[in-house]
């Protein structure tokens, strides 16, 4: 098997082609695009490919049949048809404020300007530059034009935290890509790509004719690699490394079709040969975290979430919905979909990998008051307890995961009000470890039904929030919904843990334990209240 290099950050279709990198061949679901219509949507989560298809894209209809020499577009493309391509990108730098942004632009379109030899009669002018650049570029190649615009929302993600700032250059996008539509008679093909997708209201109107492919099943697997190309065209990277872990921790991206996994994290496994969170640590989801934080996110929920493609959708400066920013940002993905009555749709959506659920809840452990060093220990600690089967040791360190939070974290953060915040700690523990969790029960009232099927040992837990002492509720509800029985078929031993947590106290205050043997009775010897 013949190995090549890793195109590990490279953007440039050229170069990945020339210089015997591996590809992944796109061209096919690339000329189904081209060929079922003109103007497209697409958004993908950061380090997906967007930008690698664009340029692919781009020599596509450029001509350069030689680039796709043995590709699928090498002999279902018409070579010898070729048109100008403008191509705008915002993935440079962080524009400040709307002169910013507006300088960039006339910038970007005078570097495409002067690669067609045209000039501008008011350079100065946004909208009159580009479409005097859209029409010139068509009258002088006799070829309707290509546009291309990469990264199309970035200038406005970086100014999230700055509303007013956001919005100003929202509003300065919105002009922008408004040309668009006026030059229709000029335009041949064209696709605006992004993380985020903000309402048509907010930034595209006057552009309402864009098909949005995001969640297009037979475009599922345009931006990533799917399980046959990690088996076909990185088979020689294989060796050495577990296929089914490879699956486990990068896999399960989906947007209501093929599932894929993030290049960016598979090209730097066989790179480094390890497995780690590469793409989530290109960039701590620091707002993120923030407005989850603010919100008082009830972390159990991250597991399955239930909504609508409108509330997924609903995304803008002045309205960030919870599920929205999620998904489009990848730390969330598409589970299922399904037609529960005509036309009403319901979107499940839940982790898409190890690495994504682990490292999320890692930083909310942050988010929710939590110090780092310590919440690391405490990791470590629960995994020791658990495969020891040590359930008289987890009260104390049931109370270390509180104990670990400043006081004054609690009074400067309104989150603190809600129980769900102590539910959430808890539960996040448990995930940033990637424990196999299931999640019998949640509401956004604090209470937690957990299963942990760990080490040979099953920990069915009950988590309730009281007002100052222990009431004994929480180990009850256990055994009162009969969870045990759906677990005794796997003859392993059964632990019912419940525990209380004092709101006043921000402590735990009531650790009951009773545990059920493999052979399916109870012992009173197996009974245990720490209470």
């Amino acid at each position: 098997m013949h190995r090549k290099q890793l195109p590990i950050g490279i953007q440039t279709f050229r170069e990945i082609r020339e210089d015997d990198y591996y590809y992944v061949d796109k061209t096919r679901l690339a000329v189904r695009l081209i060929d079922q219509g003109k103007y497209y949507f697409l958004s993908r989560p950061r380090r997906f490919g967007k930008s690698l298809l664009l340029d692919t894209l781009a020599e596509l209809f450029e001509g350069n049949q030689a680039l796709f020499q043995g590709l699928y577009a090498d002999e279902h493309w018409d070579w010898q048809r070729k048109a100008p391509v403008i191509r705008i990108s915002f993935g440079g730098g962080v524009l400040h404020c709307r002169a910013d942004l507006d300088r960039r632009i006339l910038d970007l379109l005078k570097v495409n300007r002067l690669a067609f030899g045209l000039s501008c009669s008011d350079p100065n002018d946004v909208v009159s530059c580009f479409s005097e650049l859209i029409r010139s570029a068509h009258a002088a190649s006799d070829e309707r034009v290509v546009v291309l615009v990469d990264e199309y929302d970035k200038p406005i993600l970086d100014n999230l935290t700055h509303p007013e700032i956001a919005k100003e250059i929202r509003d300065g996008l919105r002009n922008l890509y408004s040309v668009i539509k006026d030059m229709d008679a000029h335009i041949r093909f064209a696709i605006l790509t992004g993380v985020s997708k903000f309402s048509k209201v907010s930034l595209f109107s006057g552009l309402n004719n864009l098909r949005d492919i995001t969640v297009s099943k037979e475009y599922s697997a345009l931006c990533g690699y799917t399980d046959t190309d990690i088996n076909t065209v990185f088979s020689a990277e294989l060796a050495g490394l577990d296929r089914e872990q490879i699956r486990l921790w990068y896999n399960g991206y989906n947007w209501s079709g093929e599932s894929v996994y993030n290049p960016f994290d598979v090209l730097l496994l066989f790179k480094e040969r390890e497995f780690k969170p590469y793409w989530f640590e290109t960039g701590t989801p620091t707002f993120l975290v923030e407005l989850l934080t603010q919100r008082g996110f009830f972390t159990p929920d991250l597991a399955r979430r239930q909504t609508s493609m409108e509330l997924l959708s609903t995304f803008d400066v002045e309205h960030i919905n919870s599920d929205a920013l999620l998904f489009q940002t990848g730390y969330l993905t598409l589970h299922g979909v399904e037609e529960i009555m005509t036309g009403l749709w319901v979107y499940t959506l839940g982790y898409p990998n190890h690495e994504v659920e682990t490292s999320l809840n890692s930083v909310l452990l942050s988010g929710y008051g939590v110090d780092g060093q310590k919440a690391f220990m405490n990791r470590l600690k629960l995994l020791q307890l658990l495969k020891a089967a040590d359930c008289a040791g987890l009260k104390d360190l049931f109370s270390a995961f509180f104990a670990s939070i400043p006081h004054d974290w609690y009074r400067n953060n309104p989150i603190a009000q809600y129980e769900g915040h102590y539910a959430s700690v808890f539960y996040s523990y448990f995930a940033a470890l990637g424990l196999p969790i299931i999640l019998e029960d949640t509401t956004n009232q604090g209470r937690i039904d957990m299963t942990v099927r760990f080490a040979g040992q099953v920990y069915l837990f009950e988590f309730k929030v009281v007002e100052l002492s222990p009431q004994g509720n929480a180990i009850q509800q256990l055994k009162d919904k009969h969870y045990a029985d759906k677990y005794r078929a796997f003859n392993e031993p059964i632990h019912f843990i419940g525990v209380e947590f004092s709101k006043e106290q921000r402590s735990v205050v009531g650790f009951a334990v009773e545990s059920l043997q493999a052979k399916g009775e109870f012992t009173s010897d197996d009974i245990i209240n720490l209470s």
